[in-house]
């Protein structure tokens, strides 16, 4: 049956569940004082670290970081989608699924649906011609050339476009209707001025790219003439964005059931070719540069990414990119690293020469990201002389202040004061850049002020976006405390964004479970966090509104603290004698006001 299922039949499904039926009846759980717990089916171990919490309707697995509600441990552990686990549950439940009419949004995932169904045919159209086409022998010797196993190509279903301007168009798009499918899936070319339409890929080996369900959206194409260019992509559609897919990234997830790290390359052949040599575990980025959305998908399969660069110039200025994109991700218990190649090298071509052995020893050497950083910023100054010193300072502080996570981020505080030859508690802080908010921005209007929390033994950091999620999570209700947020989307705060978020969807929400909340952010970064803070248990007698109240007010300051600075900067950045007499007054106020 078409047609959307309706939020609040899964929210009633989640109430009339039981998640330790659920997973019992799959994995046996054993009580552990309020909860229960078991090993865990999503990762190998020895000691239990899987734990169900019938009170709060949702499973979390301490070691691997999986966790989520009912829906999702059977999306999880059966590897079925969205729907089909709900049919599963609703059955279990006694429930008949009604289904909401079409919608516009539901007729965009109808038609993204089809466009999904057309890119199957088309990788299993490529692989046939790679087999059958009288006009293949040239791409199968290039890849027995290349060096590629028959069993290789069957695994990333490489394929062969055919020369010829129609010979997919002919094939796969008999009708009007078919064609548009084709054309707005990226297979086919529309001449200029209505001229006909023209297949994308010819005579070139063809790569399918896969999303994290293994589905065919794009492909890419390596040219087997002299055409150019020599690699050639699909275009952006409804279902395939370069910013945020992975070539081979399914494979490598599912090639073992935990990620100990990935390797980040640059081509199809170096992550086809060490996957041959049993390194399963490397992804490509489609020819583009790494994105943000790159490193939040890659962070939610493994703890390790290891960046791979070749040694000359180009990869230098490529590495330090993805130094700049990798900071704001480093949370604690993340790693990255950059591995460096001998010039004229890459992944495919020296796993070849050297051997999977050896490769493997020179991935598990690769720079870490914490002395990266101090090569890659202390580069071309003179560190034997206090100026150097000074200037390593000014550079390093900023980037070091963008790292998310405390614990790392103190670390490298305390390494750069160890170079400098001072004590950590000597640094200058390093605020964060706020964002202008834009001039129609509403007011910030907080809870009522409350008495400052008594802490006993370590003083929790006051405004932690993080905090007030963990309380949100554990008190839903607080939503309605939190007064107008919308401003503080002007201060840059790691995890607030999800939070202001949050709050949004309980406002609306007001009656959502843990369950719901868990389903609404499932399969997604801040769905990985939602789990890890929902696992952690309040603290008994903690006056949880009074924590809530106080950390956003102590949002909103910091919010207003960063507009002063910036304006103080902005008048200091004018001769003072050109300053208006009011300008002046507001100025030596925002002085007088700085802290010493």
């Amino acid at each position: 049956m078409s047609g959307r299922i309706p939020q609040r039949f899964i929210d009633e499904l989640l109430e009339r569940v039981d998640i330790v039926d659920v997973v019992d009846s799959r994995v046996p759980l054993r009580k552990a004082g309020k909860n229960y717990s078991a090993r865990c089916p999503f990762h190998d171990e020895k000691t239990p670290s899987f734990s169900v919490n019938p009170d709060k309707q949702f499973y979390y697995c301490f070691g691997c970081g999986a966790g989520g509600n009912a829906i999702g441990f059977v999306m999880e552990f059966e590897r079925l989608e969205f729907p089909a686990a709900v049919e599963k549950l609703a059955t279990l439940a006694g429930l008949e699924i009604p289904r909401e009419e079409t919608t516009q949004a539901t007729g965009a995932n109808v038609r993204q649906a089809e466009l999904l169904k057309r890119l199957e045919s088309a990788a299993a159209w490529f692989k046939r011609q790679l087999k059958e086409h009288p006009q293949a022998g040239e791409a199968r010797e290039y890849l027995q050339r290349r060096g590629l196993s028959a069993e290789t190509i069957e695994k990333f279903g490489i394929g062969f476009a055919p020369p010829g301007w129609d010979s997919l168009l002919r094939a796969l798009g008999p009708s009007d209707g078919e064609k548009q499918f084709l054309l707005d899936a990226g297979l086919l070319i529309q001449r200029d001025e209505g001229g006909g339409l023209y297949d994308r890929f010819r005579e070139r080996v063809m790569f399918p790219i896969l999303d994290n369900r293994g589905r065919a959206v794009a492909f890419g194409g390596r040219v087997l003439t002299d055409e150019k260019p020599k690699y050639l992509n699909s275009p952006e559609t409804a279902v395939f964005h370069k910013g945020q897919e992975l070539y081979g990234l399914y494979q490598a997830r599912r090639s073992q059931k935990e990620l100990e790290r990935v390797l980040v390359v640059e081509g199809y052949m170096d992550v086809v070719m060490l996957a041959q040599h049993g390194i399963e575990w490397a992804t490509g980025t489609l020819g583009t540069s790494l994105s943000a959305s790159h490193l939040q998908r890659l962070f939610r399969y493994t703890t390790q990414v290891v960046f791979c660069f070749d040694g000359d110039e180009a990869g230098r200025r490529a590495a330090a990119r993805s130094l700049e994109l990798a900071l704001p991700a480093m949370q604690d218990g993340r790693q990255a690293a950059f591995l460096f190649l001998p010039e004229g090298e890459d992944p495919d071509s020296l796993v070849q020469k050297i051997g999977a052995e050896a490769f493997r020893a020179r991935v598990a050497g690769a720079t870490p990201l914490s002395e990266y950083l101090f090569e890659h910023h202390g580069a071309g100054i003179d560190l034997d002389n206090p100026d150097g010193l000074a200037r390593l300072s000014k550079l390093l502080l900023p980037a070091i202040a963008r790292i998310p996570g405390e614990v790392f981020r103190e670390l490298l505080r305390g390494k750069l004061a160890q170079r400098l030859g001072i004590s950590a508690d000597r640094l200058p802080g390093a605020a964060p850049t706020s964002r202008a908010l834009p001039q129609d921005a509403p007011a910030f209007s907080p809870p009522p002020p409350r008495r400052p929390l008594a802490h006993s033994g370590q003083r929790r950091v006051a405004g932690s976006a993080r905090g007030a999620l963990r309380l949100l999570l554990q008190n839903p209700a607080l939503a309605r405390e939190a007064g107008n947020t919308s401003a503080l989307t002007g201060l840059e705060e790691p995890d607030l964004p999800l939070l202001l978020q949050l709050l949004d969807y309980l406002r609306k929400n007001p009656q959502a479970s843990m369950g719901a909340i868990l389903g609404y952010w499932y399969g997604t970064p801040e769905g990985e966090l939602l789990n890890r803070l929902a696992a952690e248990e309040p603290v008994p007698g903690h006056d949880a509104g009074q924590e809530f109240g106080d950390i956003i007010s102590h949002l909103a300051s910091r919010l207003s603290s960063n507009q002063s600075e910036d304006r103080r900067r902005e008048l200091d950045s004018i001769p003072f004698a050109s300053l208006s007499p009011e300008q002046k007054r507001e100025y030596l106020s925002l002085l007088a006001a700085k802290p010493r």
